[in-house]
């Protein structure tokens, strides 16, 4: 199959009409895409430049490129919906039920707030600031955490924590377990107060040390020798304690989120 062109079309950042594009498109493996963003698409002349763009791409690569759209306003959607493209409004299929439902129009204007959403964001920043200053062991408010992953270094926590915050709004710190707190088989002592907050994320072995590989080759830190060890220390800590393990070898970031999210019984703040 050949590769394809997506254009994602909008009248603001373009972030909504890429993360649905990114999120249907994932539904056809091995499909090879080309990824064009056309932003603030905000009157008639960009609109047309757009539709112009769209064209010379269909003509140049002889298939119709993909257009996924969130232009909200009828005589912008209406000028590009006419381009040499399979156009899908993200938008159209959603409203339109929803003012039959509610019997009543939407506004179709562009930058619309509600009030949930301006809550909604302050509530993002905080968690994500949070995960920032909770990170790897530094901070250390651990009073605040909804939930805190522990394990070894590069065990997938700091990226997990910083997901849930920006997708859910969560409250996550980390902790990277050290050598000597390995060595003496125990959890240190600023953790304890907070057991039941603990989540240990493990990983096997060769995993693990081809991430450290890439961070620094030919280190110690890196070696086969050290992760095995530094893995079973960990892993028998974490058995010592009680401690539920969640394997991210095979893991993506937003499963072993969701995963924790769902053992610990935290609420999901926001939505994505």
């Amino acid at each position: 199959m050949r590769r394809r062109t997506v254009y994602f079309v909008s009248d603001q950042t373009g972030v909504t009409s890429e993360t649905v594009g990114h999120s249907v498109l994932a539904q056809f493996a091995g499909l090879e895409v080309r990824e064009v963003t056309l932003p603030f698409i905000s009157n008639v002349e960009k609109a047309q430049e757009a539709v112009r763009r769209i064209n010379r791409t269909a003509e140049e690569e002889g298939a119709r490129p993909i257009v996924f759209s969130t232009l909200v306003e009828d005589e912008l959607r209406g000028i590009v919906m006419k381009c040499n493209a399979l156009f899908l409004d993200c938008f159209a299929g959603l409203v339109i039920p929803l003012e039959r439902e509610l019997e009543r129009r939407s506004s179709h204007r562009t930058g619309r707030s509600h009030p949930v959403a301006d809550a909604a964001y302050t509530l993002r920043m905080d968690a994500i600031n949070y995960a920032l200053t909770n990170d790897d062991g530094a901070g250390g408010d651990y009073g605040r955490a909804d939930i805190v992953p522990v394990g070894v270094s590069r065990s997938g926590y700091t990226p997990t924590c910083l997901y849930m915050a920006l997708q859910y709004g969560v409250f996550a710190a980390n902790y990277p377990l050290t050598d000597d707190e390995l060595e003496a088989g125990i959890l240190p002592k600023r953790l304890e107060a907070y057991r039941k907050k603990l989540h240990a994320l493990t990983i096997k072995p060769e995993r693990l040390r081809q991430i450290r590989e890439e961070r620094r080759p030919q280190s110690r830190y890196a070696s086969p020798q050290q992760v095995q060890y530094e893995i079973r220390a960990a892993e028998a800590i974490f058995a010592r304690y009680g401690i539920a393990m969640l394997d991210t070898t095979e893991s993506s970031i937003e499963e072993i989120a969701s995963r924790i999210l769902n053992v610990a019984g935290v609420e999901r703040r926001l939505r994505p």
